[in-house]
């Protein structure tokens, strides 16, 4: 094979990149078209390996399915097999279940996935050329990324300059156990820093919360809700309310605001808030220091010291064996560090995010990107495993139209006509 160019022998349709529930999404559906494809990664790793056990989703049981082309294994037909607890609200489901039954999905959907990691990424005469971790090189004349949020993990500047051993990112802890008996310090007021401290405090770790919020918004326990609320504010995978309606069934039309509303709703919508069921955990058992921020960070004597300003009784200091930033995620291109850097630079961006076209396309011809690395194209379900139902299905209708492939079912259930799609991709 001659490097850089691709016979029609030498390279695979799709590669995806990436097995959470967006890419095992998105192959179910590209395998009932007949596309052929390769997908490579740990499946549902993020979940298993990046949350800590004992952990509970936000979303509720009836917004945490992944997608099939028919909607046919849904969380509540896996649990009514497996004979497992399961509401469509009200009952949280546990991270434990939710990975369970992914690694099912990918068995009935996708058996071709690869447990291999895609060490690089390069642009080729005719589409790309990938390398992987055990060698291989290969041809693909599209690919898909849809590498999850563990790679724009977030941790502050303060404690950038701190040794690894006595900070972390609240995505590197699946046990909390080690932390028994050590002092532990979670910075952070949204759902990931108030489940750990939870999980912290019942493991026996000395901890506190540090946040620069002045108030802990815990989302409300579901209620009975008359018809004129059901009505005004209506339910949705991603809440109650008319504007999260919006960004539920129209991402396509959130795509065409202005870029600085799209960023705006993007930051505000759905901000820092822990579930519901976290409250009792931690309130009165767990010291909650708010409107709290670390303005500096050293370690002394083998302990980490914060520096903090109080808005209302000035400069602290907080000492802890451990510092977990509970802090987010931040979409930066930069951190994917599989993409040639000779491809990273031809990739227009919008606050390093990619910017992509209406079906997720990048600025290069064949790169796609799915999942939280395309919400600031398509808004706020892309931060969700609720909006891989979407992503499956507009990006599969895109990529069978294109290739002349159709639902070897010769349907699309549940996929709703199509907006008039852009010849030139608008960025």
């Amino acid at each position: 094979m001659k490097k850089g160019n691709l016979s029609s022998t030498d390279a695979v349709e799709v590669a995806i990149v990436g097995a959470g529930p967006y890419g095992l999404s998105i192959a179910a559906h590209l395998s009932a078209r007949g596309i052929p494809f390769r997908i490579f990664g740990d499946p549902m790793s993020a979940w298993s390996k990046r949350m800590p056990k004992g952990m509970h989703l936000k979303s509720e049981g009836f917004a945490s399915s992944l997608s099939d082309p028919d909607s046919a294994f849904t969380l509540r037909g896996f649990c009514e097999e497996r004979g497992l607890p399961y509401a469509d609200t009200g009952l949280p489901v546990p991270v434990k279940t939710f990975v369970s039954y992914g690694l099912e999905f990918q068995k009935r959907f996708v058996p071709a996935l690869e447990p291999k990691t895609v060490a690089s990424i390069r642009q080729a005469a005719s589409g790309f050329e990938l390398h992987l971790d055990n060698g291989e090189t290969f041809f693909a004349r599209r690919v898909i990324v849809a590498a999850g949020i563990v790679p724009y993990a977030h941790i502050p500047a303060p404690f950038s300059t701190l040794p690894r051993g006595f900070v972390s990112h609240s995505s590197e802890h699946s046990d909390v156990e080690k932390f028994r008996g050590q002092h532990v310090i979670v910075v952070g007021g949204g759902s990931s820093a108030l489940d750990l401290a939870a999980l912290l405090h019942e493991a026996g770790a000395n901890v506190e919360v540090v946040a620069r919020t002045s108030v802990i918004r815990f989302h409300d326990p579901p209620q009975p809700r008359s018809l004129r609320d059901r009505i005004l504010r209506p339910t949705t995978g991603l809440g109650a309310g008319m504007q999260l309606l919006f960004y539920v069934k129209a991402p396509r039309v959130f795509r065409l605001l202005p870029r600085k509303i799209r960023l705006d709703r993007l930051r505000k919508t759905l901000g820092p808030a822990p579930g519901w069921f976290v409250r009792d955990r931690v309130v009165g058992k767990v010291p909650l220091h708010l409107g709290v921020e670390v303005s500096g960070a050293t370690v002394q004597q083998n302990q980490v010291t914060l520096r903090l300003t109080d808005r209302q009784n000035g400069n602290q200091t907080a000492v802890a064996d451990h510092v977990i930033a509970a802090t987010g995620y931040r979409v930066d291109l930069e951190r994917l560090q599989f993409l040639d850097p000779a491809l990273r630079v031809r990739i227009l961006t919008t606050e390093r995010a990619p910017a992509l076209s209406d079906t997720f396309e990048s600025s290069v011809p064949g790169l796609y990107f799915v999942g939280v690395s395309a919400a600031s194209t398509f808004g706020p379900l892309m931060r969700f495993a609720y909006g891989s139902d979407f992503a499956a299905r507009h990006l599969s209708s895109h990529l069978g139209r294109l290739l002349g492939h159709s639902l070897l079912k010769g349907r699309e259930n549940g996929h709703s006509p199509d907006l008039p799609t852009n010849l030139t991709p608008s960025y």
